[in-house]
């Protein structure tokens, strides 16, 4: 009897400490728990999240929420941008302002973090580095969606971009079907609605590694894009130039709005003089997609400088008189 007893309590008590063992229901299917939290100077709530672990590293992103916002009723669209820095450097800073400016217009604005590979680190034969990149992304895509309900977000309605080697993280992760963790959710993909594009770095080197490579893995299916670059970017341009003229030739050219600014080289957008204009471009793009709704808040101010449409510049790069 006092076996008998003791026996039943256990299995009580295990149910009411462990219910995902005795359920078999994945700790990550639970509530999320930010590893920080606090208030930027407009108002937004952020908090920072691992969505994951890879190489042994916890992998972060940042969430910016509009303030007062309250997710058990909220749905609202969400921006996912990776940072550059060639694949092997940068971090969360490029896109906090951008992430922030996104938040104050309604959306909820998140900023990834992934594996970085250092370029002289060697790897078998036929492993790009870039691929643990767009891995991590899909990932960060896939636990946005996951968390949809907890983060207050429609996962039908996600735009993802990124800048320099962030935008082809980006691309790649959202249009080919390989490079998944095994340890993701299988029933969520990693498509979006639209992209926000800032230089690219897509290169005719990547075709030696097809499962990076940007070419191999464009289809009618592309979302609706903004592309910014710097006229002088020459080294990445081109590799952006074969990728507009693929889409053009699948028939969705119309889908690219490009904007250049004349005279700047890499990895202009986020600083003055073009930030504001960017961000105004960025914003009118998704509100032509349905994703916003209010024209912009973001005002150019004194001494800021004017992107130019795709349209309006001929061959050489030059303005049209």
């Amino acid at each position: 009897m006092r076996l008998l007893t003791a026996s039943i309590y256990v299995f009580t008590l295990g149910i009411l400490i462990s219910p995902s063992v005795c359920f078999g229901q994945k700790l990550d299917s639970l509530a999320i728990a930010p590893t920080r939290s606090s208030t930027d100077e407009i108002g937004n709530t952020v908090k920072r999240y691992t969505y994951k672990h890879s190489a042994g590293q916890p992998r972060e992103l940042e969430a910016y929420f509009p303030s007062e916002h309250d997710p058990s009723t909220a749905k609202r669209p969400c921006v996912l941008l990776f940072h550059g820095g060639a694949w092997g450097g940068g971090d969360l800073k490029q896109f906090q302002k951008f992430c922030q400016y996104f938040a104050s217009r309604g959306l909820v604005a998140v900023t990834a973090n992934y594996q970085l590979v250092p370029a002289g680190k060697k790897l078998p034969t036929g492993v790009s580095r870039k691929q643990f990149c767009i891995t991590d992304a899909k990932s960060a895509i896939r636990w946005v969606k996951q968390h949809s309900l907890e983060l207050g977000i429609d996962p039908e309605k996600v735009i993802t971009g990124g800048g320099s080697a962030g935008g082809h993280v980006s691309i790649l992760a959202t249009t080919n079907a390989g490079l998944n963790d095994p340890a993701d959710p299988k029933n969520i993909d990693t498509s979006v609605v639209a992209y926000l594009l800032f230089n690219p770095a897509l290169a005719s080197f990547d075709a030696k590694f097809p499962k990076v490579d940007a070419m191999k893995h464009l289809t009618n299916e592309f979302a609706p894009a903004i592309v910014f670059f710097g006229t002088e970017d020459k080294k990445w341009l081109t590799g952006w130039t074969a990728a507009h003229t693929r889409l053009k030739d699948l028939g969705i050219g119309d889908r690219i709005n490009l904007w250049y600014a004349e005279g700047a080289g890499h990895s202009f957008f986020g600083k003055n003089p073009w930030f504001n204009h960017v961000l105004i471009e960025a914003d009118r793009f998704l509100v032509s997609q349905g994703i916003l709704s209010s024209p912009a808040t973001k005002k150019m101010t004194t001494g800021d400088k004017k992107l130019i449409k795709a349209t309006e510049l001929d061959s050489s790069n030059k303005t049209k008189n």
